[in-house]
This record gives structure tokens, C-alpha cells and sequence, in this order.
């Protein structure tokens, strides 16, 4: 395990400036973290051997290493400390009133779409995020058929419309100089859409990550999906602390950690090579590592799993995938452009398409299960897994017991709270 941190530069600030953000707001350490400064400062003003000019000692690995992690954590400690102190500023910066703005003016054409209000409040929402007009009946429809996530700005919706945006613009890929052109162009429309539509937590993480990848892509260095996803979570974590305690990001880099581990491992269990079925199976894969990553956290947040997921998320993600670019299309088109009239009986019948499976999943008997999981429920639960996956990597049967045993006392845990 250690060489695979290694290899991932990024995990290891990750985790140091995690433990900052958790030692602040757990207990005040501002103060007493100015110790941590002791250790790099000696360092710096310890001298090599009795010479005249003190020289550093640069041979003492740890000595620099210890260095570093002290400094980060006081850093850590700090800006969470100094982002506490504005948790009560109520007013909006420029921009987030600019992203406001920009919002209204973006959503005015879909006034013009037969739809019902609900209709309209949903297609707003999973569009640009605007979910201010949305009932709470609605939310929980879409929560009851294990689909909320498409209410919400994710990196599902970021990604669908990154792809949109290099589909549009791949006819500058031509030279070089188009390229490099299409790279600017994409790199900034789409922390456009992402700044319009809120700059939600998982938003941000799918814009950081796609930054990266593109960059990689661009200078054709290949890149680590670990190490992409702990250098994401890391500059989200420097500009804001807190976002470690949004549910949005918990639940987005949870799930994105088990589709890069579990998806490939459960490709391989069947092997589909008709390109017409590789795809679904591929959407169904995805599917189960991301719920896998999130059902604990569910349990914990909102007490309940839907059991109807895997039927609802493949019809409409496909539906989301159509409709996230095509409503974008008819939001930025001029009036007068050409084809505009047909696209709209489309956007319509996708609108009332989604709610019509949301509507008849939702109904069904025993469609989400209630069962709520305490924190260290949670907890037990995510290291039953990890022990489960370590010992599917090691075969030493010490890790299988551990992940039998915890899958043991969590079942009776719940038997008895059941009975109760």
C-alpha cells in the first residue's frame, strides 16, 4: 500500500491537510499550531558542522519530510481557522451575483416550452442547477428511484457537457495552433457553465479533474485517475476547507474512488464484446461501483437506499445525455436560427420522458428500503469493504476474517435495532 501512495504524489498532502481541516474544527488548534513551526524552522537554522558558514542539511530525508508535514499542517490548520471566521458573511461575492445573473437570463427561453410548471422546475434544475422553484414532492421522487443526482449539478452533468463542447469544437483540431486553441476554448467555457451553474462541490471536483485530464491530453502525458481525483480533492480543500463536510462532495469523490476500483474489476467478470451490448453493460458497471461507494453514506445522510437504482439510473442517464446539451442549445441559440422550431417538440417529450419513469419507479412497493446507519455504522461498514477488497488483492485470509466479522457485528447490530 505504501508503494501505491508513492506513486500518487498527491494522497499524501491530501491526507496531512485533511488532518489539519478535522483537528481545527474538532478542536481549536489555531494557536497552538504555531508549534508545528519549531520543527522547519530548526531545520533551517541548524548548521551542518563547526564551519564558519552554516550550511543546510539537505541529506536528512526524514528530517525535510517531517519539515514539510508540519508546515502543511499549519497551513491547514490556519485556513481552516481563517474560513471559520467568514462562515457568517451572508453576503454573496461578485461572483456568485454575476453567476445569479447570468442564471435568469439563461433560463428565460424555457418559458417558451409547453411544459408543466414541474416540468419546467426540473429541466431547469438538472440543466444549470436552479432548483429554487422545484417541490420537495419532486426532490423525493427523484431521491425514492436512487436518481437525485441528476437534480444536481454533477460530474455526470459537467462531463456530458465537456463532451458536447470538444464534439463542437473538435473542428479546430486540425494543427497545432487549433489545438491549443480548442484547449483554451474548452478549459473556459466549461468553468463558465460550471461558475453559472452554483460551483457545487461535485461540479467543481468533475471541472478540476477534467482540467487535469485535458492538460495531460494536450502536452500527451498520461495520467493516474487516483492521483487526478487527491490532486482535485486537494485544491478544492486548499480554496475552501469546509467543502469536506458538504455531502455533495463526500458523495461525489466517494463514489468516483470505487467506479475507478471496482468498475474495471467488475468489466472483467463478464467479458462483452458486441460493441451494441458493451455499452449498457459498461452504464450497469458504472452504475453499481458508484452506488457501492455511496450506499453507506446514504444510510447515514438520509436513512433510506433505493432498491430500483439499476433499473432507473440507465434510462435516465441516456435521456440526461440528450437533453443537458440539447436544452443548452436551445437556451444559447438565437431566436432565428435555423432548426430551432424542431428542437423544441424534442426537449418536451425527453422532459416528460424523465418524469414519467420518475413518476411510475417512485410508486413502486418497496422501491426504497428505510434503514438508517449511525457514524460508526458508517464507518464499520466502509472497513468491512476495505478489508473485503485488500484480501481480493492479497488472498491473506486474516483480511477476510476482519471483513466477515465486521459484516457480522453490523448485521446483528441492525438485527437487534430492528427488533427493538
Amino acid at each position: 500500500m505504501i508503494k501505491e501512495i508513492q506513486k500518487r504524489p498527491f494522497l499524501r498532502p491530501l491526507i496531512i491537510w485533511i488532518t489539519g481541516i478535522i483537528l481545527q474544527t474538532c478542536g481549536s488548534f489555531r494557536l497552538f499550531s504555531f508549534g508545528l513551526l519549531f520543527v522547519p524552522a530548526m531545520l533551517l537554522l541548524a548548521p551542518t558542522g563547526l564551519k564558519k558558514k552554516p550550511e543546510l542539511n539537505y541529506k536528512g530525508r526524514w528530517n525535510w519530510g517531517l519539515a514539510f508535514i508540519c508546515l502543511l499542517l499549519f497551513l491547514s490548520i490556519q485556513m481552516t481557522a481563517y474560513h471559520e471566521s467568514r462562515i457568517s458573511d451572508p453576503n454573496p461575492s461578485l461572483l456568485q451575483q454575476w453567476a445569479g445573473h447570468a442564471r435568469k437570463q439563461l433560463l428565460a427561453p424555457l418559458e417558451h416550452l409547453r411544459l408543466t410548471d414541474t416540468e419546467r422546475s426540473v429541466l431547469a434544475t438538472i440543466t444549470l442547477g436552479d432548483g429554487g422553484e422545484m417541490s420537495k414532492t419532486v426532490i423525493q421522487q427523484f431521491a425514492d428511484t436512487g436518481v437525485v443526482h441528476i437534480l444536481s449539478v454533477s460530474g455526470f452533468h459537467v462531463a456530458i457537457v465537456c463532451g458536447f463542447l470538444m464534439r463542437i469544437l473538435s473542428v479546430l483540431s486540425v494543427s497545432v495552433t487549433g489545438r491549443w486553441i480548442r484547449y483554451f476554448l474548452a478549459l473556459l467555457l466549461l468553468w463558465i457553465f460550471t461558475a453559472i451553474s452554483g460551483l457545487a462541490a461535485a461540479s467543481v471536483r468533475a471541472a478540476i479533474m477534467l482540467t487535469l485530464y485535458l492538460t495531460g491530453k494536450q502536452l500527451s502525458r498520461a495520467t493516474d485517475g487516483y492521483n487526478t481525483v487527491s490532486a482535485s480533492a486537494f485544491c478544492m480543500l486548499v480554496y475552501n476547507p469546509f467543502y469536506l463536510y458538504d455531502i455533495g462532495f463526500q458523495l461525489s469523490y466517494t463514489a468516483v474512488v470505487f467506479i475507478l476500483y471496482l468498475q474495471p474489476r467488475l468489466n472483467r467478470l463478464i467479458r462483452v464484446k458486441n460493441p451494441i451490448l458493451k455499452t449498457p453493460w459498461e452504464w450497469i458497471t458504472l452504475t453499481l461501483a458508484a452506488q457501492t461507494g455511496a450506499a453507506f453514506l446514504c444510510l447515514f445522510y438520509f436513512g433510506q437506499f433505493p432498491s430500483v437504482f439499476l433499473f432507473t439510473n440507465l434510462p435516465l442517464s441516456l435521456i440526461a445525455t440528450l437533453l443537458i446539451p440539447l436544452a443548452l442549445l436551445w437556451m444559447l441559440a438565437p431566436a432565428e436560427f435555423p432548426g430551432l422550431d424542431m428542437l423544441q417538440p424534442v426537449l418536451e417529450m425527453l422532459t416528460r420522458a424523465m418524469m414519467w419513469i420518475v413518476d411510475t419507479f417512485s410508486r413502486m412497493p418497496a422501491g426504497t428500503l428505510p434503514l438508517r446507519f449511525s457514524f460508526v455504522m458508517m464507518l464499520l461498514s466502509y472497513a468491512a469493504l476495505f478489508f473485503l477488497f485488500l484480501y481480493n488483492e492479497k488472498r491473506r485470509p486474516r483480511l477476510l476474517l476482519v471483513s466477515l466479522f465486521l459484516i457480522l457485528f453490523i448485521i446483528i447490530q441492525k438485527g437487534i435495532y430492528l427488533f427493538l
